[in-house]
């Protein structure tokens, strides 16, 4: 494997390793200019698709690129007032408890029940997009989301009312919570998901912070019911972008062409490519996939230059889904396995090494940063400052920008890092590269926890920026950490990733 990555005891493939550099230096070139294979020539060194794509024209890795991307954009959009919805009461939590005439723990059940709802929805929606796609996932949240939001801010002082629609939200987050970065699996080869997954998890973090900015003075301007409001109508003009241009993503496709599970040499075996032979053994090609789809032939113009080599050019083409029939909500299972099944199994998921470790990874320092959320708030309300709910709301400015930064080194460092250590490792890709990212994770990171603490110690000395600028330190390391977390899974288990996000 090279690069300090173990070799495995037994000859098998390690999920997630692929040739992705046709380098003339490899040692091993069983698949070099292998004429099953899709290649990316668009570069100087041709680059091996993982996963290899089918020969039907509705597998999402055959879009033209720029449809590839609108998607994601639309889904990242919503994402981000998705991501809104759990960070909706930070900044107005004092003129809630006086409108209400509720104590400050009644208050924070609104957002804790609300996490709930999230948290409860996300087992059922994972386990129903691993079996029926995410496109009805997709739609569902955004409706609920417009319905409990409008439902929220007509409220009035129904208290258990607005809790119950903070629930409804939950669960209409937990879509796009649990399932964008797992399209960026759906969607993307392996060297073009650095940059999506940053702005993806951008999108999810982002949102989140840059709420309480708009929160509090939209609080004391027109009054706390309107950030529902606004939620509810900009997602309303979203829903038709979800449903016209947000197809299902998932796709059933042959298990051989999943080449970062079973590898490159898996395509040597004729009976795979040879439709006599898939004849003469119906049971053994079922097994294989549908007969809809093959190693590929061709690869439109519109998708990065990419160039197709294959002997096997035998098979007829499925046909393309009607624009009108992409538009339903289901177009079949995606695998065999019982939903129920599904259900529980992110339970023992939690024991695995690489789960663990990513719920570590991203848990850690989102953790620390919905504390030191609450402190914010905290120190800036009371003495020596004595902020007011919009100043207050303005704090939270620098976390946005950490955010963004954070998005923006990690889509770099993603991309850069990983291409340079293939290249040191003679074009084999191995996910561990993605591990590296954590590295400015911890710098980034530390910067900003122990700068905080100390600073927002001692206000009357250090003032309001300081603690606010380390906060977007702690805010940058957080997003770095949560990119390397769901790039490794997706690279390396990615058909656990969905499950891994709860």
């Amino acid at each position: 494997m090279g690069l300090g990555v173990l070799n495995p005891k037994h000859d098998e493939h390690v999920p997630g390793t692929s040739f992705v550099l046709d380098d003339a230096s490899r040692p091993d070139r069983s698949v070099d200019n292998d004429t099953r294979l899709k290649y990316d020539r668009s570069g100087k060194v041709p680059i091996i698709l993982v996963p290899q794509p089918s020969d039907d024209p509705n597998d999402p890795l055959n879009w033209p690129l720029w449809r590839r991307d609108l998607i994601l954009s639309i889904l990242s959009i919503v994402s981000v007032i998705a991501s809104a919805l759990s960070p909706l009461l930070a900044a107005n939590t004092l003129t809630l408890a006086l409108y209400f005439e509720r104590d400050f723990t009644q208050m924070a059940l609104l957002t804790g029940y609300h996490l709930l709802g999230v948290g409860v929805a996300g087992f059922f929606f994972v386990a129903s997009a691993r079996v029926w796609g995410k496109r009805h996932l997709f739609l569902l949240g955004t409706i609920l989301i417009i319905i409990s939001s409008a439902w929220g801010g007509a409220s009035g002082h129904n208290y258990n009312s607005l809790l119950w629609a903070r629930v409804i939200q939950g669960v209409g987050l937990a879509p796009f919570e649990a399932l964008v970065n797992a399209a960026v699996g759906d969607l993307y080869f392996v060297h073009e998901r650095g940059k999506r997954m940053a702005l993806t998890n951008m999108a999810l973090f982002g949102g989140a912070f840059f709420t309480p900015i708009l929160v509090g003075k939209i609080t004391d301007t027109l009054g706390w019911q309107w950030s529902f409001y606004f939620i509810a109508i900009f997602t309303s003009a979203l829903l038709p972008f979800v449903f016209f241009f947000v197809p299902e993503t998932a796709f059933r496709r042959a298990e051989y062409l999943n080449t970062d599970f079973t590898g490159e040499r898996h395509l040597e075996d004729k009976s795979h490519l040879d439709p006599a032979w898939e004849m003469s053994h119906p049971e053994n090609s079922a097994k294989q996939g549908s007969a809809n789809e093959s190693v590929p032939t061709s690869f439109d113009k519109h998708h990065n230059d990419m160039e197709v080599r294959n002997l096997n050019a035998q098979r007829p083409v499925p046909a393309k889904v009607s624009y009108a029939r992409s538009l339903l909500p289901f177009n079949g299972r995606k695998t065999d396995d019982n939903f129920f099944k599904l259900v529980l199994r992110p339970f023992p998921l939690f024991f695995h090494p690489a789960i663990l470790w990513a719920c570590l990874i991203q848990g850690t320092m989102i953790g620390w940063t919905v504390f030191i959320g609450v402190v914010l708030a905290a120190i800036y309300l009371g003495p020596p400052l004595f902020f007011n709910e919009v100043t207050t709301g303005y704090m939270y400015t620098g976390a946005f920008v950490g955010a963004v930064l954070g998005f923006l080194l990690a889509g770099f460092l993603a991309d850069w890092s990983t291409n340079l250590m293939i290249r040191k490792n003679k074009g084999v890709y191995e996910p561990e590269f993605r591990i590296v990212l954590v590295v400015a994770q911890l710098v980034t990171g530390c910067i900003g926890l122990y700068g905080f603490g100390v600073t927002s110690n001692d206000l009357a000395y250090y003032g309001w920026f300081l603690p606010d600028f380390f906060f977007a330190w702690e805010v940058m390391g957080m997003v770095i950490g949560a990119v390397a977390s769901a790039l490794y899974i997706v690279d390396a288990h990615r058909m656990w990733n969905q499950m891994s996000n709860l």
